[in-house]
């Protein structure tokens, strides 16, 4: 895997669950993760690995697409997986999954799936932004950059 300011390229799968289960062991909780990516660019599977750098069974980590919520209880703390793929750009998004409810727990990390369906929420917490570039059998273009008022990119740490 190389890094450069903010922008990760994952070459195979498996770096990409790395990279996530890095950001995994970065969190501290009321963090918010909104993903972007297309189908099949790995957002689950980044997903798989921050669960799993949180000590979590990443076998046990499934696509909330027809459930569009699915709750893990790590040690640490609650993380909710949110899938808004199946729900329309312009309806009330954030209503329909819970958002507002889900974000009242201050400890609770929160991954978004699609993130660019909910438009310009109006988050209170540590925003970190992953957009995932590349399909097929392409590498993974991976950028992180996190929002606490302004843009910031976040540590994660190193392998």
């Amino acid at each position: 895997m190389s890094k450069q300011s903010g922008e990760n390229t994952c070459i195979t799968p498996e770096e990409t669950f790395k990279l996530g289960k890095r950001i995994g062991k970065s969190l501290s909780g009321g963090e918010v993760i909104l993903l972007s990516g297309g189908l099949g660019a790995g957002k689950t599977l980044l997903t798989k690995g921050i669960l799993n750098g949180l000590d979590f069974d990443a076998r046990e980590v499934t696509s909330p697409s027809f459930t569009l919520v699915n709750l893990y209880k790590t040690v640490k703390f609650d993380v909710y997986h949110i899938d808004l793929w199946r729900l329309e750009k312009g309806s009330d998004i954030a209503f329909a999954v819970g958002l507002s409810e889900i974000l009242e727990n201050k400890k609770t990390v929160v991954i978004i799936e699609w993130a660019e369906r909910l438009g310009a929420y109006p988050f209170s917490s540590t925003v970190i932004h992953i957009k995932i570039g590349g399909d097929g059998d392409q590498p993974r273009i991976i950028t992180i950059a996190s929002r606490q008022g302004n843009l910031n990119k976040i540590k994660i740490p190193s392998e």
